[in-house]
């Protein structure tokens, strides 16, 4: 790696490790707390790339961008934030960042974005004017997590397309915002955005309806999967119909519609027309690390007047954490709704996280019910979409290590709870020596409570 690398950000501990690993891979860098001094650098004409904090303490990152692009348009800046939602994300599209990563990042990733931008100066998309009708800060869709830094970024990729997404994901997960957010922040978020489901498409004269009442705007088909054949060839003729008034089409569905095609429910040639770009929306199980996040969001929205906010406690964490959360993202927004009017106290505690989950429903999700695929199908299924969501980039390093341990925590903690949480009988049922459990146990920080048998 070659070049000079201006560094931006007010923690000193973030500033030595990128300087000192900049430096060891072979650049200059030029290392400061003050958007200000960064600045001043770039108008000097210094450094080759720019990482920047977001939120510094004379100023915000993203909105020197702007300036930079005007005075050095082929100098690449990657944007850095403890700021994990999808506007930080839109607005780093939108200001011309070459990149963004949410913190905690990850270094070899890191470094790997600086070196592509030190290699690619001119590789900076064209500004997108930013939406002006509204406070968009308010939507739920926030996360640290990989797979929805990686959706954030999907999301600014398609928004400004006229490319139609096919959005899937179960019940609950969010599609409706994706879509939602996907309108917001294109260039026709002025005109109608409209959502259909089977029922407005029942009769012949459905779709023209439909057109008049979308008039060149968004027109998000719900549920796509559920609709009739005969309803969807009557999607696929409105979207073969030219004109200055057609819409962009979004949809949305709780099954893969791969799978759904071959199986017939689907018609191949509306697949194709509907497939330009594929959102994935993970299911909160798969994302759990961003449970916090979410339910400060829905706990404060809940109780706006509560300026002290609540929080959940440590053993309140885990057992959302642990939870299957059918309902994904809905689901828990039910429970923190419920938990603001009962609980009174600063911190939700272990206890009352468990009573609001004893009341919440225990449905399996949808591809529970109807997935009878081998296990090695599924995580390849699963590993697969994990690499399409990464683009062009390859996800960060370390994944084998990272899969095996998502594998392994819940294999080890199932087999607990089949147990009673005993250990010799789940050694015995694992075909591990115990003291193998014990040393996973402690490793992978797995709380071992004494409970009602799975089996």
């Amino acid at each position: 790696m070659d070049g000079t690398v201006l560094v931006a950000d007010d923690d000193r501990t973030i500033r030595t490790v990128l300087t000192q690993a900049l430096t060891r891979a072979g650049c200059k860098v030029h290392a400061t707390s003050s958007l200000t001094t960064l600045m001043r650098w770039v108008a000097e004409g210094r450094g080759d790339a720019v990482i920047t904090d977001v939120a510094m303490p004379d100023g915000n990152g993203l909105e020197m961008l702007p300036k930079i692009s005007v005075d050095r348009p082929d100098l690449p800046v990657i944007v850095i934030s403890a700021q994990n939602t999808i506007m930080t994300a839109i607005k780093a599209a939108e200001a011309e960042a070459f990149d963004y990563l949410p913190k905690p990042f990850d270094l070899p990733d890191l470094m790997k974005r600086t070196a592509r931008a030190l290699d690619r100066k001119s590789s900076i998309s064209k500004p997108v004017e930013a939406p002006t009708d509204g406070d968009r800060d308010d939507l739920p869709l926030v996360g640290r997590t990989p797979v929805m830094q990686a959706l954030y970024r999907l999301v600014a990729r398609v928004m400004n397309t006229d490319l139609p997404v096919l959005i899937w994901g179960e019940s609950g997960s969010g599609k409706s915002l994706i879509g939602k957010a996907i309108h917001d922040f294109s260039d026709r978020r002025t005109l109608p955005f409209v959502t259909v489901t089977a029922a407005d498409l029942q009769d012949i004269e459905g779709p023209a309806r439909v057109l008049a009442r979308v008039r060149g705007g968004t027109l998000l088909i719900d549920e796509i999967a559920d609709i009739s054949l005969e309803s969807q060839a009557r999607i696929a003729r409105m979207m073969d119909v030219p004109g200055d008034y057609s819409p962009r089409f979004l949809a949305t569905s709780q099954s893969d519609l791969a799978e759904a095609m071959k199986q017939g429910s689907l018609r191949r040639d509306l697949y194709y027309r509907l497939s330009g770009a594929t959102v994935h929306v993970p299911a909160l199980r798969d994302r759990v690390e961003d449970i916090d996040l979410l339910a400060a969001h829905f706990l404060e929205r809940a109780d706006p007047g509560n300026s002290a906010g609540r929080t959940l406690s440590e053993g309140a964490m885990k057992v959302f954490a642990n939870y299957s959360w059918p309902g994904n993202v809905r689901q828990l927004e039910h429970a923190m709704r419920q938990l603001a009017l009962t609980s009174h106290a600063p911190e939700i505690s272990l206890e009352e996280a468990r009573q609001v989950l004893g009341a919440q429903p225990t449905t399996e999700p949808v591809y529970a019910q109807v997935n009878t695929e081998r296990l090695g199908a599924s995580v390849e299924r699963h590993l697969r979409r994990y690499f399409d969501q990464h683009g062009a980039m390859l996800p960060p390093p370390g994944l084998y290590a990272r899969i095996l341990r998502e594998i392994e925590a819940p294999l080890i903690e199932i087999a607990l709870a089949a147990t009673s949480g005993n250990q010799a009988k789940c050694a015995d049922l694992l075909g591990i020596n115990r003291n193998t459990l014990r040393k996973k146990i402690t490793d992978l920080d797995i709380e071992v409570t004494r409970g009602r048998k799975m089996m």
